[in-house]
């Protein structure tokens, strides 16, 4: 509701400069700025000044008097009849009571009001003055007339004389000064002499106190005229009809020719009484006046206006105006947001409000039927709605299909501005968002509000995205956009978050293929990157498994190269002459546990199982195929539990034995013996399997033909040669193992599935080397090279000489010992064994270990001892020498030239862990 004290009562844009200040340089304008007007209001002059003229400028008043200039002060105003009233942007009225100060008055009927308005820019250098004068007449002059301004009331009485022939009598206007002037005790001039205020309590003053306390007091040639601040210590508050009321109540003393005339003057001015609703001000003002009227009146006049200005029945209608009076008040209605009134943007705890500010005016004429004196009452009240919060609406236009977000904010008052937006990455002004490739656009309606819209593209990087599901994106926009207030630059910020949904992800794709001993796999990835972790089989794609796998990436793809016979490989199904393998490959997305894609490449792969040599020996493998999973291929046996694998790995298990051993069976039909034998997982020493009671039963059958007789005819022909007769090279397959030895007995070995094996730092390691699938006594077995590197790359480095050139590594401090190999039960050949030892070491730089496993590499030389043409079969280590035979460490696996006498193999241990590195070689 309206208070008194948030009236405006004298807005001056600038400091009241004194009167008598030097000024600056002036440039003078008449009144002819079409941004000044003036016009008579009833018993007020009004001055308009459009915001154009005043805008960037202080605005200073003085009052012209003759000759001189009166800078009207906020209190001088008040106590002289000024008034002033600006909205926000600079629209200012100025209003002058005619029966104020420095107003030239003529007979009480014709008054000549001046006022110069200077105005003061950016440089105080630079002063451009205007000078207004307007010249009203009025002479409807009621009894009393009060007038009820924004920062004073005002109370005029006409003043009877008791000479009818000086009844009109108006002194020279050259005396009109003198009548302010307050006589002292000896002076018998006329004038008023003191006052009495009534609070109620009485309080009398002399005109100078009464003048210095902020009160006017002065006669014109037919009135006395009292003007009084508001809330001041002579003035009360009175509720009248439930209207509160501020009431200003004096007995002035006038010492006139004929003698002291003693006048009540009396003024009560409404600061209530305004009630709202979402569309309507309704203003009470009561009708009875009981502070200024006693007793039965009339009501002849009643009028209702707009910023000092009366309107007519027809205009009033037109606005939606009314004006209507009751038992106990005169009432005027007013739609919110009339064309007369403004709105004005506000933002208490930065949310935005809005209020709507009009003046109305009501003017009524009373007869008192007692006293047959018509009062003429005057207020001009300016009303401002409370805060009203005006939340802006966010409108969404977001085309998914266009992938941009285009967002809708309104509406705003013409007063707010979008000064910068807040993005996920930091905050950009209007120009910047513009200049990023985002569309900010203000679009003004004919009424003068305003509304803003942005449109943002799905792929700019302040646009957050995340994948609620595999295929689909939700492309999230948050906002903040940061407004102010014009002209006080007051700030508040709308927050808005956008949202949409595509389904636009484009998966990775996956491609295989197989050629006789490896599978081929290619990716492709999506469109949201390498946003996933590859699996193969039960396993992460590692750096170490990658190198392993031959991993190669571009960017947009990936390739893997992986042999058939990888430890992530399972077997489907085995046939005499192939194996069917599988690869499993997964791309999994880890945040959300998302399977992204998907491949199971199956290929046949070439594999001999069986093969029947004609001296009776077989060799067959062992798969392990995917329906057994628990099988391990070292468990597996022949008929007799005996005949183990002479080699397995987690694939396969190698065995070899003779037709007449191992349980094999024979069976004659035609002219053909039929030799079989199984591998299969029998009971162990406890009588229970080991498998899991869920696998099924694995067996693999074993069958060899051989005719049991032949007749073949030979031709033959002789022809003398000149030389010796020679048998030719022929070609075949030895197989040589390295093995670790648990002890130094060489009777027990770890097996794959004891890998890596954990040995302490120095702790002796035993290995053997085997020739294996031969027992003739004339090949000899020789160790060429050993050395250790850090992984499986028997090419790496670093690396460390073991045996060089056949001996021991004399650099090294440690030095290699062989161990000599007899016969017994399970050596037969002892020519096909090499048996050495090393301590336990581990590689440092820096006294850093690298790593704290070792893999052994070994070059064996298979070589006939009937043939002493290959120097590399000279036997092991007998041809030391006393100098240093340690190999430069870069040079691991360069070939040599060999003769036909001897082959040359290449074998290499599993990883060897270190326990308790507490030293380094």
């Amino acid at each position: 509701m309206w208070r008194l004290d948030k009236i405006l009562l004298w807005n001056l844009m600038a400091a009241v400069i004194v009167l008598g200040q030097a000024r600056p340089n002036t440039k003078l304008h008449s009144q002819s700025s079409s941004a000044l007007k003036s016009d008579c209001a009833g018993n007020l002059m009004r001055l308009s000044l459009d915001k154009a003229l005043a805008v960037g400028n202080q605005l200073e008043v003085e009052a012209i008097n003759g000759t001189q200039h009166i800078v009207l002060s906020p209190s001088l105003a008040t106590q002289c009849g000024y008034s002033m009233e600006s909205d926000p942007w600079g629209n200012t009225r100025i209003y002058t009571s005619l029966l104020g100060c420095y107003v030239d008055n003529r007979e009480d009927t014709t008054f000549n009001v001046g006022l110069r308005l200077r105005m003061y820019s950016q440089s105080p250098s630079e002063v451009v003055s205007h000078d207004v004068t307007q010249t009203c007449s009025y002479s409807r002059w009621a009894s009393r007339e009060i007038i009820c301004d924004r920062n004073y009331m005002e109370v005029s009485n006409h003043m009877a004389t008791p000479d009818a022939g000086t009844k009109g009598h108006t002194p020279d206007v050259k005396d009109d000064s003198k009548m302010n002037a307050f006589p002292d005790a000896t002076d018998k001039a006329h004038g008023i002499w003191k006052m009495t205020f009534y609070t109620p309590e009485p309080v009398t003053m002399v005109l100078m106190e009464a003048e210095q306390a902020g009160y006017g007091a002065m006669t014109t040639s037919n009135r006395i005229v009292m003007r009084s601040p508001y809330n001041t210590a002579e003035t009360y508050s009175e509720d009248v009809a439930g209207v509160p009321m501020e009431v200003f109540k004096v007995t002035t003393y006038y010492k006139a020719p004929h003698g002291m005339t003693i006048v009540n003057l009396a003024a009560a001015c409404p600061t209530g009484g305004v009630l709202f609703t979402e569309d309507m001000i309704s203003w009470h003002v009561p009708r009875r006046m009981t502070p200024l009227i006693d007793g039965s009146f009339k009501v002849l006049e009643m009028h209702m206006g707009i910023n000092g200005q009366r309107l007519d029945k027809s205009q009033m209608a037109a606005r939606g105006y009314t004006l209507s009076a009751t038992d106990f008040h005169i009432v005027i209605e007013l739609p919110v947001g009339s064309p007369d009134g403004y709105y004005k943007s506000h933002a208490p705890d930065y949310q935005y409000h809005v209020t709507y500010t009009v003046e109305p005016m009501l003017e009524v004429l009373w007869k008192v039927d007692k006293s047959q004196e018509d009062i003429r009452y005057k207020v001009l009240l300016p009303i401002t709605t409370p805060l009203m919060p005006r939340p802006p609406q966010v409108s969404d236009f977001t085309s998914a299909e266009d992938r941009l977000f285009s967002v809708h904010l309104g509406t705003f008052l013409h007063d707010v501005e979008l000064r910068n937006i807040t993005f996920s990455t930091g905050v950009l002004t209007v120009e910047e968002s513009n200049a990023k490739g985002f569309t900010v656009e203000e679009h003004t309606f004919p009424n003068g509000s305003k509304s803003f819209s942005l449109h943002v593209p799905f792929d700019a990087d302040v646009v957050l995205t995340h994948n609620p599901e595999p295929l689909v994106t939700v492309y999230t926009l948050p906002l903040v956009f940061g407004f102010i207030i014009l002209p006080e630059e007051t700030p508040f910020a709308e927050t808005a978050q956008l949202e949409a949904s595509l389904q636009d992800v484009v998966l990775p794709t996956l491609t295989g293929s197989c050629d006789s001993s490896h599978f081929y796999i290619g990716v492709k990835f999506g469109n949201q990157g390498k946003n996933f972790q590859t699996m193969v089989g039960a396993r992460e794609v590692t750096p170490d498994l990658a190198e392993l796998y031959n991993f190669q990436e571009n960017g947009t793809h990936f390739s893997l190269k992986v042999s058939y016979v990888a430890e992530d490989t399972v077997f489907e199904v085995i046939t005499s002459d192939s194996v069917r393998a599988r690869l499993d490959l997964l791309l999994w997305e880890p945040n959300n546990n998302w399977m992204l894609g998907d491949l199971y490449l199956a290929c046949n792969f070439p594999l001999t199982t069986t093969t029947c040599h004609p001296n009776g020996t077989v060799t067959a493998v062992a798969v392990k195929v995917e329906s057994v999973p628990n099988l391990t291929p070292n468990w597996l046996t022949l008929k007799d539990k005996s005949c183990t694998p002479i080699f397995s790995n987690s694939h396969f298990a190698h065995f070899m034995f003779n037709v007449d051993s191992c349980g094999t069976t024979r069976t004659f039909f035609d002219n053909y013996m039929l030799y079989e034998n199984e591998i299969g997982l029998h009971f162990n020493n406890k009588g229970t399997s080991y498998t899991s009671p869920v696998d099924p039963e694995y067996k693999q059958t074993i069958s060899c033909y051989y005719m049991a007789s032949d007749t073949q005819t030979i031709a033959f022909g002789y022809k003398p040669t000149r030389t010796e007769p020679a048998a030719e090279i022929g070609s075949g397959q030895l197989m040589v193992q390295m093995r670790l030895a648990q002890d130094s007995s060489y009777e027990l070995f770890y097996q794959a599935e004891d890998y890596p094996v954990v040995k302490y730092l120095k702790q002796p390691l035993y290995f053997e080397v085997e020739l294996t699938q031969s027992t003739d006594p004339n090949l000899d077995l020789i160790l060429e090279n050993c050395w250790a590197t850090l992984n499986e790359d028997r090419t790496s480095l670093p690396s460390w000489d073991i045996i060089v050139d056949k001996c021991e590594n004399r650099d090294d401090g440690y030095m290699t010992i062989f161990h000599p190999v007899v016969a017994d039960a399970r050596v037969t050949v002892p020519s096909h064994f090499k048996r050495f030892s090393l301590k336990m070491f581990t590689f440092t730089k820096d006294e850093e270990v690298l790593k704290d496993e070792i893999y052994v590499h070994c070059d064996a030389v298979i070589c006939d001892t009937n043939s002493k043409a290959d120097s590399a079969c000279s036997g092991q280590c007998v041809h030391p020498t006393s100098l240093s035979n340690s190999r430069y460490q870069g040079t691991k696996g360069v070939k040599r030239e060999r003769s036909a006498d001897s082959a040359h193999h290449k074998i290499s241990s599993a990883a060897i862990r270190l326990l308790n590195s507490q030293s380094s070689l």
